[in-house]
């Protein structure tokens, strides 16, 4: 039986995209169509998944019946869009000369196709484009225009078909930085949620934890601010989505239900970062991109952040702690967490009914239990948490910190993240002081 949260789900999507965006089960044959009211000469950015080749021959099947011509088909992006294929990406559209792109791919290879056109159109280097607004300054500037882009997308996590973010990686330094600009969100998206069902269980995982940290971090960063109760109705809802679905698909893989439950929740992650932006755990999951997953990542942060926020993120808490403690994760009754909890041990109780969570679905809680890390990660995050190109993730914490904090008060989160325990993280007062 399907809970309240599912059929709550549509309205807030239809409302954020409205005609811009096709989705469901079975939509897939309708790119040609879409496609057709961008352009007539369409290059197509594909990924290369196990059954991925069925896919993108009914994509063709679709652009023929539209009378959409297909000038060149480019492999997509490996995972984390790494610079060199965006650079690749970027010279095959050069030469094919598109006027519509259909990327069809998971978060990698559409994040990969926003740099790329941003790069083949405007010129420079993706680097020159890490940060805020640069796009469209370089718009407004009369360097180019971009390439009308139809995004098509195959996994449920980044929801990079809805949103102004392209992450991109150097992989010689293991640092994934970020264009951040409404110019680069796809005009036209499409997900046909059936094409999910044949995921892997860790990519289910790693999606579905990377929409819920969107939900979670964007709630987080929102007190105070106009958008707070748009962004409570949607982190409410996509956290009984993911807290109640994610179990069963990984346990049943066929669940169609689940799994369309969890495209639900991603996609409304993604209208929670363009309505607000994540923090913490985004910034320093960039770090951990050769040892972590993305979402894994993020999951793994987000119970240490918590209990560094609280103080600040008192009604945030309640709400979420609420879906802990309704899906069993949290001790209590259904109605919330104790009442006589308040900040910093609210926070705990929070952070705790995320282990129990990431227990439940086979996810570390510490980064010592994680392959390949060391001391090295935790002096990487922190450098990249005072690069002027990443300040967007500082600004949009709930604490304010500027890059002089970073190493007194980050540097204790990391090292909680590290061991596994809470008692070290510093909270900092509204006076500026310690906790």
């Amino acid at each position: 039986m399907r809970i309240p949260e599912f059929d709550k789900a549509t309205a807030p999507l239809r409302e954020f995209r409205g005609d811009a965006y096709c989705f469901g089960m079975g939509v897939l044959a309708d790119v040609g169509t879409v496609a057709a009211r961008l352009g007539k000469k369409a290059a197509l950015v594909r990924g290369t998944f196990t059954g991925s080749d069925d896919y993108v021959e009914s994509i063709s099947h679709s652009m023929k019946a539209a009378r959409v011509e297909l000038a060149a088909e480019i492999r997509g992006a490996r995972p984390n869009s790494p610079r060199e294929d965006v650079l690749r990406i970027a010279d095959a559209l050069r030469q094919a000369e598109p006027d519509v792109i259909v990327s069809f791919g998971g978060g990698s290879t559409i994040d990969a196709v926003k740099a790329a056109d941003v790069v083949q159109r405007l010129g420079g280097d993706v680097e020159d484009y890490f940060g805020t607004h640069l796009v469209s300054d370089a718009l407004q500037s009369g360097r180019g225009s971009l390439t009308p882009h139809v995004a098509v997308q195959t996994v449920a996590g980044s929801a990079a078909h809805l949103t102004k973010y392209s992450n991109v990686t150097d992989l010689a330094t293991g640092q994934k930085k970020l264009i951040v600009d409404d110019a680069i969100v796809p005009p036209q998206a499409i997900f046909d949620y059936a094409v999910t069902c044949s995921a892997p269980a860790s990519l289910t995982a790693d999606g579905a934890l990377d929409g819920l940290s969107h939900m979670l971090e964007v709630l987080y960063g929102a007190v105070g601010k106009p958008h707070y109760d748009k962004a409570a109705e949607i982190a409410s809802t996509g956290h009984a989505l993911v807290l109640e679905y994610l179990p069963r698909a990984i346990e049943n893989p066929a669940d169609r239900e689940a799994r369309e439950a969890l495209c639900l929740a991603t996609d409304l992650g993604g209208y929670a970062i363009m309505i607000g932006g994540t923090n913490g755990a985004h910034l320093t999951s960039f770090s951990l991109v050769d040892i972590l997953s993305h979402g894994r990542a993020c999951a793994l942060m987000n119970p240490y952040y918590t209990v560094f926020f609280a103080p600040a993120v008192q009604e945030p808490l309640r709400l979420i702690g609420a879906a802990y403690q309704r899906a069993g994760y949290i001790p209590g009754q259904p109605q919330g967490v104790a009442p006589t909890l308040h900040s910093r041990d609210l926070g705990v109780a929070v952070a705790n009914g995320m282990f129990a969570f990431a227990r439940k679905i086979g996810l570390p809680t510490k980064l010592t239990d994680v392959s390949g890390f060391g001391q090295v990660h935790i002096d990487r995050a922190l450098t990249a948490a005072k690069n002027p190109q990443l300040r967007m993730k500082l600004e949009n914490m709930p604490v304010a910190l500027t890059a002089d904090m970073v190493d007194e008060y980050m540097g204790p989160v990391l090292a909680a993240a590290r061991d596994g325990d809470l008692s070290g993280i510093r909270n900092v007062a509204q006076t500026g002081g310690r906790r």
